[in-house]
Order: C-alpha cells, then structure tokens, then sequence
C-alpha cells in the first residue's frame, strides 16, 4: 500500500513539474538516500537525466508537500471514521482532492469545534429544527406554532426569538463549513476582492512613509507582494487598518444556489442566517485566509529575490593576487585602517582621524601614505557606513596629490555582525570589534564567498523587507543558496576557513572543525583520499564533499577539478587515449595540446568505449580543459575609482557605467558614485515590458545608465536603462 502511495506521489510531481516519472523517482530514491542537491546535480546526471538543482529542489519541495497531503488524507479519513460519519462519496472527495486546503475544507464539518453558537444552539435541542429549515419542505403548520415546540426553561429558550436564534446560528455554521460554498466564495475573493487600507495614526507616521496607504485599494489579484509587505508593517505599526472587500451581493448570490434556496415558509429565515453566516463567520475566515495566503506569496517572492541577489553575491569576481587596504570609517571613534596580503593575511592595523570632531587631516594623509609605500598597496577598499562619503573625498584628494593607489567601495553590511561574532574572536582576538571589520571589508573584496560565508545569510543586505518575512524559511533558503554557491565554486581544501568547510556538500560543522584540526597538525593535504583519514568523516561524508573539494598538488593533479574521485579511472583513461598523464593538467605547455584534442572527441563514442554515461563524460571533459578554473572569474570584477562624484554634479541625461547594488521587485539600485544609490524602477529597465527585474540585472552586473530624475532634498536619483 505505501509503495502504491508513493507511486502515485510519483506521478503526480512528474505531471505536475512536467518531468520524467523515471526523473522524479530517481531523484527522489537518491534524496531519500541522503544525498544531498549539489552531489546529485553535479554527480549523479546519468539518473536524473541532466536535471539542475533547481529542478532537484522543486522535485524535493513538491514530493514532500505531496506526503504532506497523503498523510493529512489518512488522518482526516481516520477522524471522520471513528465519528462513523465516513460516507463513500466523502471518502471519495477526499481522497481525490488535489491540495491542503481542499482536504480541511471537507473536513471542517466534522472537527472537534469549541463551544461556538451553533454548539450551543444543538446542545440546547435545536438541531432538528435547523434540519427541518433546511430541508425546506412544504409543512403544513405555521412557523410560530413549529418553534413554540422547542420552548424549554430547562434549555433556556424561553422566547421564540431564542429559538429563532439559535436554529439560525446552527444553519450559519452549517453554510460556513460547506465545502463547495467556502471554495466558490474563495475564489470570488481571489478574483474580485480588493484590498482596502485606510490610516489610524497619523502620529505614528512622522515621515509619512505610508503616507499612499492613507487610503489605498486595489485589487486582490494584482497587488504587488512588495505592497503587501509595506501594508503588513504599517498595520504592525498601528498606522494602518487593512481588511479584504468583496461584493455582498454577489457572495450571497453563491450561498443562495448552493443550498438551492426556495419558496418554502422558512425562506426569510433562512436568508437572514445567510447573511449572519457571511458577515460573521465566512468573510472573517476567507479574509484570514487571503492574507495569509498574501503574505505567504509576498514572503516567497521576497525570499526568492533575496536569494537570487545573494547568490549574484557570493558569485563576484574574487580580487586575486592583489594587497589590500580597507578602511572602516567613523566620526568620533577615527576609521580603522588594516592591510592585508595577497591571500587576506593581517599585515598591520592603525586608526585615523580625518573627520571631526578630531580633523587631524595631515597625520592621517601620512599614515595613508606610509602604508600605502610600506606594503605597495594596490587597492583602497572603503566600507559604505557611517563616514563614507567623507572618506572618499578625503581619499579622492590624496589620490589628485599623487597617492599611487585607487578605491572602491565595499558593502560592508553584515560586517559587524561578523566582528562580535565567535568567529572573528577565534581569528582576531586580540583585536577590537571595529577593527575586525575592517579586515572584514578587505576580505570581502579579495574573495567575497570565502569572506561573507562567515555571516549570517540573512544579514548581509542584498533585499528588502527581510525583517518582515519567516525567518526561519528565509535562513533555510539562503543557507541552500550559499551552499549551491560554495558547492559550485569549489572549495581549496588547504586554505578554506571551518565556515567554509561547512556548506560544502556532506560536510558538517563537527566534520569542518576536524578537518581544520588535522590540516593544523599534519600539515597540507596532498591527495583526497587523505581525508579519510579525518576522524569522525566516513564514506558518505567523502563521497559527498571529495568532489568540491579542490587541492593544487602534484599527488593528486586531478583534485584540482571537479572530477570526482569515483570517475578518476575514467579520467585517466581518457587522456590515455590521446597520450596523455594525468601529471600533464597541471603542466602549461600540454593543457593547450589536452584542450584542443579533447575539443574534438566523439562523446558518443568515447563514453561507450569508457563504460561512463555520456553526461559524465561531458563534465569531465570540460574539467580536464581547464584545470584549476574557478568560474567567478569571467564575471565582472568590482568598480576602480579615483575621484567622487556629488549629487550637484549631476544632470539629466548623464551616462554613468554602475554597479548593481540591490534588486527588488519594483527596479534596481544601482551604485554610480554617489553616497546613495539611484534607482532604476521596473518601468524604466527596458523598452518592452519588465515583470520581474531579476531577468534583467543581477547584483554586482555593471550597467550603463542615464540619469532622469534628481532630487536633491530627499537625496533621490532616479535612473533609466532605455536610451
């Protein structure tokens, strides 16, 4: 019977996904197996057929929300069972309903309900009555007379109104909880209700942030989840009233044709039950629902926008090979200054004090200088806090005096984060808080995965609204991109910090802090296969993470790709075939001679030669022409400047080449060199029609852009991509 149910679950994500049955339930016996996404995606193609990690999370998403359902089936079956209330053309219903909802739906008539009106109304003997009104058949007996017959002291009704009352008070919980009732008034909801939102205090909006939502409609349907979200927090604020509309009429329209309202004597009875029944119990719980639902789709959007930003991210172009200094600006407290070496290695650290209060300008052009020659420094990095702005002019003027060096500007959010954290303390400890940040800003410049991996996902400020969401499923979500991204990249098995270590595939943070501690006293790993030899990592922990973990040795050459140690014969085989050595990847002179044969090898033909399915084949193809390749580098490196652009500099129709610092669901903001970023709306990002601006620009894409707005008093720039 479960194998049966599973089947059908099976079936249903391949139907539902549009993949193959023989995908699906591949993918779903290697999860099950506990394989994790990026093994399967890049190790296993052969048995998914090719199918990307987006593809194996959707898989895994709806199989298990399809579980979900299949339990929740079983054990609404079970409850209504034991009331021995289970009809055949309910269990039918039930069993064929497609989602959550449909489910409870039908259950609702038959779960445990506190003491509500209609409770009480049955307790006290009402229940026949309120079947007998239903019913709606012709009786020949006035209706005064027919409720005279319920009048109890004992029971309290001691008025015909009462008994009135409560008959209808039963017949509107009766209506609330029909199945087809509630989905066709969820539906009109959906399709024709409109948010409403009208303002409460005034006082409580003292920059008029919400001042638009002061009073605000629109339609259910086509409301925009970063309004929803905007609403939401103005509603937590208390500086807004929010409720979902619909037309009344129409919503008693359905009710009336659903229980097929006649002619009968309780017909006004029955209508005025109707109109209770809605007022009172449907639209407050569809309106429960709806903005649930609302908030639930804003939340996903946000969280998808989040993601794809982060993983835009944590996939810039690392700053190889290059001496960094970075400044962490500040007023009172000076800007914290560090240099640090081509691989991030603390060189030296000082304080200056170039803004007020102190001014001290010329002790801290010197100190920039001397620094600057000491260490031949080749970049400035400058965070983008407190102090900033200043920053850049007092660096813009040095570098006009003949200071050999230039600037960028570093996000530094999350920045703090990382210096009060545990990790910063083990790596600095005897370093303040401030300046850690600064060696953190440094960091994030020469390889912002290995840096920003450190910090908590959630905090590093590449979205909007993340204080408002689920933060639970958004620290899932990021946790899945870092990881697709650490996994993706690859990871240098002798330089990569524990926090590294612990987003690569199958490697947890017990497993990470074993391999730093053996790494500490053996010294360097020459081959993968020395990590068997970590205490407490496995079999499936190697076989999981070997192949993302990379190593530069002339003991294990292939460790430099991502050629699986299981595929190691076969790679070895294959350049055999072509009169090459293993050795020979790591050898300038022959990788050109590997790239072109291998550019002209028959797949096909080769992968039945080598008993190694085609897809595998392919990947270690691509592997053995570049050795050693890290694939940020063909993604566009960080903005070099040497002078500062002010807000009274600019005019409309200026071109500016910016960077992509935040996109959102209505547009992107785009760093051109002013202390704020302009922004470029949803309307103004190409001449065709723009629904999601992520298929337009990505985080850390340099754009070119024209200025079309400017407004100085507020600080805004508005930016436009068509021209």
């Amino acid at each position: 019977m479960a194998n049966s149910k599973e089947k059908i679950i099976i079936n249903n994500v391949a139907r539902d996904l549009g993949i193959k049955i023989g995908q699906v339930k591949n993918t779903v016996s290697l999860i099950d197996e506990g394989n994790t996404i990026p093994f399967i995606a890049r190790y296993r193609k052969e048995a998914t057929g090719g199918l990307d990690e987006v593809q194996l999370r959707d898989i895994e998403e709806s199989v298990n929300y399809q579980r979900k359902l299949a339990s929740r089936k079983d054990e609404v079956l079970r409850l209504i069972e034991a009331q021995n209330k289970l009809t055949e053309s309910l269990a039918k219903k039930i069993k064929d309903a497609i989602n959550l909802q449909e489910v409870d739906d039908l259950y609702r008539p038959y779960r445990q309900k506190r003491k509500t009106r209609a409770v009480k109304a049955r307790e006290k003997g009402l229940g026949p009555l309120a079947e007998l009104m239903l019913a709606q058949k012709q009786i020949d007996i006035q209706t005064d007379k027919l409720a005279a017959q319920f009048l109890s002291k004992e029971n309290n009704l001691l008025k015909l109104e009462d008994v009135w009352s409560g008959a209808q008070d039963i017949i509107a919980e009766v209506i609330a909880d029909h199945a087809e009732i509630r989905k066709e008034l969820r539906e009109l909801f959906w399709k024709k209700g409109s948010i409403i939102s009208e303002v409460t205090q005034k006082s409580k909006d003292e920059t008029g942030k919400y001042k638009m939502y002061y009073d605000f409609q629109e339609a259910v349907r086509l409301i925009p989840p970063h309004r929803i979200l905007a609403l939401n927090r103005g509603e937590n604020e208390d500086v807004l009233r929010i409720k979902v509309s619909v037309d009344e009429t129409t919503a008693y329209q359905i009710i009336v044709e659903k229980i097929e309202l006649t002619d009968s004597i309780f017909k006004e009875k029955i209508r005025e039950a109707i109109e209770d029944s809605f007022k009172r119990l449907i639209a407050p719980s569809l309106e429960r629902e709806i903005r649930s639902k609302l908030k639930d789709q804003a939340e996903e959007k946000a969280i998808e926008i989040f993601s794809t930003n982060l993983r835009a991210l944590l996939l810039q172009s690392p700053l190889s090979g290059q001496i960094v200094m970075a400044i962490d600006p500040g007023f009172r407290t000076g800007s914290k200054v560090c240099v640090v070496d081509e691989i991030g290695n603390l060189l030296e650290t000082n304080t200056i004090y170039p803004h007020p209060p102190q001014n001290n300008r010329e002790s801290s052009a010197r100190t920039i200088a001397h620094l600057v020659k000491k260490y031949e420094v080749d970049i400035i990095a400058v965070g983008n806090g407190t102090a900033s702005r200043e920053t850049e002019f007092f660096l813009a003027d040095l570098i006009k005096n003949g200071l050999p060096t230039k600037y960028t500007i570093v996000d530094e959010a999350g920045a703090s984060v990382y210096s009060a954290s545990k990790i910063a303390r083990n790596e600095f400890p005897e370093l303040d808080v401030a300046m850690r940040g600064a060696i953190s800003i440094a960091r994030r410049l020469q390889d912002p995965l290995a840096e920003l991996v450190k910090i908590e996902p959630r905090s590093i400020g590449v979205g909007m609204y993340q204080h408002d969401i689920s933060q639970s499923q958004l620290t899932e979500s990021l946790a899945g991109v870092v990881e697709s991204v650490v996994n993706y990249v690859g990871v240098d098995l002798n330089t990569a910090s524990r926090s590294l270590l612990e987003y690569v595939s199958g490697i947890k943070s017990s497993v990470a802090s074993k391999i730093v501690a053996y790494r500490e006293k053996n010294g360097r790993f020459a081959t993968r296969e020395q990590l068997r030899k970590v205490y407490g990592l496995g079999p499936k922990t190697f076989e999981q993470s070997a192949g993302f973990l990379r190593i530069n040795s002339r003991k294990d050459p292939l460790a430099s790709t991502p050629i699986h140690p299981e595929s190691y014969f076969a790679a070895v085989n294959l350049l055999a075939l072509y009169n090459f050595k293993e050795s020979d990847i790591l050898k300038q002179d022959k990788i050109k001679q590997i790239r072109e044969k291998l550019s002209q090898i028959d797949i096909e033909k080769e992968s039945n030669r080598l008993d190694i399915g085609k897809l595998t084949l392919e990947d270690i193809v691509e592997s053995l022409k570049r050795p050693g390749r890290d694939p940020r580098e063909q993604l566009p490196g960080p903005v070099f400047r040497t002078d500062v652009l002010k807000i009274d500099d600019l005019q409309t129709g200026m071109l500016f080449k910016g960077k992509v610092r935040n996109v959102v669901d209505f547009g992107a903001f785009i760093d051109i060199g002013l202390k704020q970023d302009g922004l470029v709306h949803i309307s103004e990002m190409s001449t065709s029609y723009v629904n999601d601006p992520l298929a337009i620009v990505n985080v850390g894409e340099t754009v070119e852009v024209k200025v079309i707005d400017i407004d100085e008093k507020r600080g805004r720039i508005g930016l436009s991509m068509k021209f």
